[in-house]
């Protein structure tokens, strides 16, 4: 064979292979380059064999025999193979290595049986090959049909030598290259087309999914905008990308962030960051503030690298964040920052280290307010004066609301002391002119405490405490008033605290008693006064010692709501107490209880009351309650329908205190009361002569009203002789007995006269 045809068909094999294989490489998804490509550097090899085949050494023979017959199979095998792939047909694993190990059995069979037989069976294998090429890829047009029909000549043209013999060898060697070299550029070019199919898919597939897509997709490179999809375009309220297509990230970024973008835009096409996300705001082209949040990555677009930026818009969910913050961190009602703020700041200033006033302010009788005028107009009130105080204070102060009526003002300086007054100052002159709302004009007074830091506090609840402490201290002031916190005003309310606190396990553990206090009947004074009664009087000796004054525990009762736990064990105990006496004496007179507003404004109160006799067999003649002057008035209505059904089962109600300054005859003609008793502070006078007229004047309607009349806090013979002569009878005071222990009244009522006592029988 002529050296030069040789060379060829060499050449031509070994380039088109490396060249189908460099193709594979750079798109790894057409596995047919692969195949074919191998198959022809396998045939690069066979011009050698068949030379070696025809050397003059025996060995030389056998080994070129062998190398042409394991070539020849191996290439027929990958091509099949590479077909199945071209024609989109591709052979299973399974399928593969059956194929292989048929291929190494023929192999295997055909070396020992010579030369003419061992060439035939390759050659009509690749015949089988081609054809099935043929039929595969005939349908599938172009490049393909022709790959097919140049595999048939290929394989056809590998047979004419066992036909025509070694003088067309060299005609045979020729064609091949030829055929080679034309099926070569056949597949680099179907590979080529498949490519660019598959970026075309690929782009359609892309632009489908991001012009569909909810979030802004872009591609950018330098400042250009290559491509936005209506997403992106609508985020940034543009109608098209030929509104703008440079200096766009200039006109939606802060110019304070611009120097970062270009950089890390440098970044990621340089590929110094593989991906890059952050969120920030941005504006719409119209200058609209919008919160966004940025994904982006290097891309490939139209050769050249860009970054491709996928945009998500979150205004909406920054802006419900934003909302739901302002709601946890301000008041409702005025806009104005509530407590959680206040403590969120308290914390920052105290870490800081820095000089600031707390004032907590607190509007004076404010619920008395709500009582007159109804808690609509109070709210109107309270976001004026807010809004007053918030703006006189502006600069100086931020002010903040705590609660219903409470506010919080936050004044920071380094000398806090003087700032503090400045301040408290400010509010006085605002106070000083009425919080004016459309046809009411209301003028209102504070009560302000002041704690400084560091000198009252370092964290914010110490702080709090002292403020807080302080504001109550300036209750005590009238008028607009300010204390600055000492360290007695804390004690006192943390003693208050733990008598509360105490209240409490007293209550729990029966630690409180009645003593009783007689009343007294005199009717001349030569004659004894009588016993007509007891009034019940709680006190309190709790396990640490020392009796504990009504006066210390009743408010703190009041204030928590225990009074009305403690007005139950009141009555029980007095109820227990007649039933005792019942079992000694056999007689009794009517025991006096004091009822509580609370208790007497309790829906339940009456059935609490006649659940109590009922279960100690006491008939309700025997009991009488007494209420405060004060809430009959303040709750006139009900009062009335409360003591209309105590009387109706018999139990008798006194108004106590009578005389306090809420009298009014049309309350005591209003009300089904059976007895008013004079409060102590017209008694204390007597007998002076005004102090006397005041008495006979009560004593005169209560006997026009058919009411009777008791006196208490009497203290001297003269003020019993001036009430007996004003026409009161009944009296009670140290002078006839201070409050006495149930053995001690046991006794009193051992002595009393026959017309006092009380048969004790049981309720039918």
């Amino acid at each position: 064979m002529d050296n030069a045809v040789y060379l060829l068909n060499v050449a031509v094999s070994l380039s088109f292979g490396v060249a189908l294989l460099l193709a594979w490489q750079r798109d790894n998804s057409q596995a047919f380059l692969r195949m074919v490509g191998l198959a022809f550097l396998l045939h690069a090899g066979l011009p050698p064999a068949y030379a070696a085949m025809n050397a003059a050494e025996v060995w030389l023979q056998t080994v070129g025999l062998a190398a042409l017959v394991a070539l020849a199979l191996m290439s027929a095998g990958l091509l099949a193979v590479g077909v199945g792939h071209l024609a989109e047909r591709p052979f299973t694993p399974r399928q593969r290595r059956i194929g292989a190990l048929a291929l190494l059995a023929v192999g295997l069979v055909l070396l020992p049986v010579g030369v003419p037989l061992a060439l035939v069976v390759p050659a009509g294998l690749n015949v089988l090959v081609g054809a099935a090429a043929a039929a595969w890829l005939w349908g599938r047009g172009g490049a393909e049909r022709l790959a097919g029909l140049l595999l048939v000549l290929l394989a056809l043209n590998s047979v004419q030598v066992f036909v025509f013999g070694d003088a067309v060898a060299e005609r045979q060697s020729l064609v091949a290259a030829l055929i080679r070299l034309c099926m070569g550029l056949t597949l680099l070019h179907a590979a080529g087309r498949r490519s660019a199919e598959a970026s075309r898919v690929a782009r359609e597939r892309f632009m489908r999914l991001t012009e569909h897509s909810h979030q802004g997709v872009a591609v950018v490179r330098g400042e250009q905008l290559l491509y936005a999809n209506p997403a992106l375009l609508r985020i940034y309220g543009l109608n098209s990308l030929e509104d703008v297509r440079t200096r766009w990230r200039d006109a939606t970024m802060p110019e304070a962030e611009r120097a970062i973008g270009r950089a890390r835009h440098r970044q990621l096409l340089s590929g110094e960051l593989q991906r890059a996300d952050w969120s920030g705001e941005r504006f719409r082209f119209d200058g609209t503030p919008i919160r966004l949040r940025f994904s982006a990555w290097r891309v490939d677009w139209d050769g050249e690298a860009a970054e491709q930026v996928v945009v998500s818009d979150e205004t909406a969910q920054h802006d419900a964040t934003a909302a739901m913050l302002h709601q946890a961190t301000h008041d409702e009602l005025t806009g104005l920052p509530n407590r959680s703020a206040l403590l969120a700041r308290l914390r920052d200033m105290c870490a800081a280290g820095e000089g600031f006033a707390l004032l907590l302010l607190d509007v004076d009788r404010f619920k008395l307010f709500n009582e007159a005028h109804g808690h609509s107009l109070g709210d109107e009130v309270l976001r004026a004066l807010a809004a007053s105080l918030a703006a006189t204070l502006q600069g100086r102060a931020e002010t903040m609301r705590l609660g219903e009526d409470e506010f919080a003002l936050l004044a920071p300086a380094q000398d806090s002391e003087h700032m503090a007054h400045r301040v408290a100052q400010a509010v006085r002159e605002l106070l000083a002119q009425p919080v004016a709302l459309p046809g009411h004009d209301f003028f209102l007074d504070v009560s302000m405490g002041v704690a400084l830091h560091p000198a009252h506090g370092r964290d914010p609840e110490a702080l709090l405490r002292a403020a807080n402490a302080a504001m109550h201290e300036a209750k005590h002031t009238p008028g607009t008033s300010l204390q600055f916190a000492e360290e007695r005003f804390e004690r006192g309310s943390g003693a208050t605290l733990l008598a509360e606190q105490a209240l409490r396990a007293g209550l729990k553990n029966e630690e409180f008693s009645l003593v009783y206090q007689p009343k007294v009947e005199v009717r001349s004074a030569l004659r004894p006064p009588v016993l007509v009664g007891f009034e019940a009087l709680v006190r309190w000796d709790p396990p640490s010692g020392g009796r504990i004054s009504p006066l210390q525990f009743i408010p703190a009762a009041e204030r928590t709501g225990m009074i009305r736990e403690l007005g139950k064990l009141i009555l029980d105990l007095a109820c227990a107490q007649l039933v005792a006496w019942r079992g000694r004496f056999g007689h009794g007179v009517p025991v006096a209880v004091n009822v509580s507003p609370l208790q007497l404004l309790d829906i339940g109160f009456v059935d609490d009351v006649l659940r109590t006799l009922h279960r100690h067999g006491v008939p309700p003649g025997l009991l009488s309650l007494e209420i405060t002057e004060s809430v009959a008035v303040t709750h006139m209505e009900q009062a009335r329908g409360r003591i209309a059904q105590l009387r109706e089962h018999g139990i008798e109600v006194a108004l106590d205190d009578f005389g306090t300054g809420f009298s009014s005859l049309n309350m005591l003609r209003s009300l089904p009361l059976r007895t008013v008793k004079i409060d102590r502070t017209l008694i204390e006078p007597l007998p002076a002569r005004d102090a006397t007229a005041v008495v006979k004047a009560i004593c005169d309607l209560a006997a026009t009203l058919e009411l009777d009349v008791i006196a208490e806090g009497v203290e001297t013979a003269a003020q019993s002789e001036a009430l007996r002569a004003a026409g009161c009878h009944v009296m009670q005071g140290y002078l006839y007995a201070r409050p006495l222990s149930p053995a001690e009244a046991g006794r009193w009522l051992d002595r009393a006269a026959p017309e006092a006592q009380v048969a004790l029988r049981p309720i039918r």
